[in-house]
């Protein structure tokens, strides 16, 4: 009986320590510095997105990158208190653990008036559905916070982390500070 209670205290204390660890990588992750981002806003020459104007969607839905830019149809651009330009903006391709992830967002009147998911994880029945019930929250969360510095959705740790770094992307290539 002894034997059994130290297997699960032991076996309790290494979950712990599992969780705190992983609560501790997302930290360390979300404020490692991403690579250049890729905009479909208006001084975009090339890059791995494409773009519509303020109330279209792109729909480059494949992990692979095309090679063309548009700016967005938005007959004058308006840069606001954030410094963005209203137009739609392309997030870079992430690789996780569990596939890719790419976010646009759109900016409006300065503000993140809406966040598209084009690509979420896709390696495995449960990948797919952690995705699908994470990614709302957290589009949620970043519309409520207008920045892409929430907090990590428990049980959904890459998603989130990718979902975040190409969302700040998008926002970097949008000059968006709010």
């Amino acid at each position: 009986m002894r034997a059994r209670s130290a297997f699960f205290a032991g076996a309790g204390s290494v979950a712990i320590l599992a969780i705190g660890w992983q609560a501790g990588v997302g930290t360390l992750l979300s404020s490692l510095p991403t690579s250049a981002p890729v905009a479909s806003g208006p001084s975009a020459s090339a890059g791995n997105a494409t773009g519509t104007g303020t109330t279209g969607t792109t729909s480059n839905a494949s992990s692979s990158p095309s090679t063309s830019a548009t700016a967005p149809m938005a007959s004058a651009p308006m840069a606001m208190a954030s410094g963005a330009a209203d137009g739609t903006y392309n997030g870079q391709t992430i690789n996780t653990r569990y596939g890719t992830i790419q976010v646009n967002v759109v900016i409006a009147g300065g503000k993140i008036a809406d966040i598209v998911a084009v690509k979420l994880t896709d390696q495995g029945r449960e990948s797919v559905s952690i995705s699908n019930q994470a990614a709302p929250m957290v589009r949620q969360e970043v519309l409520s916070a207008q920045s892409a510095k929430v907090s990590n959705i428990g049980g959904a740790t890459y998603t989130t982390q990718g979902y975040l770094r190409s969302l700040q992307s998008a926002l970097d290539a949008a000059g968006f500070t709010g």
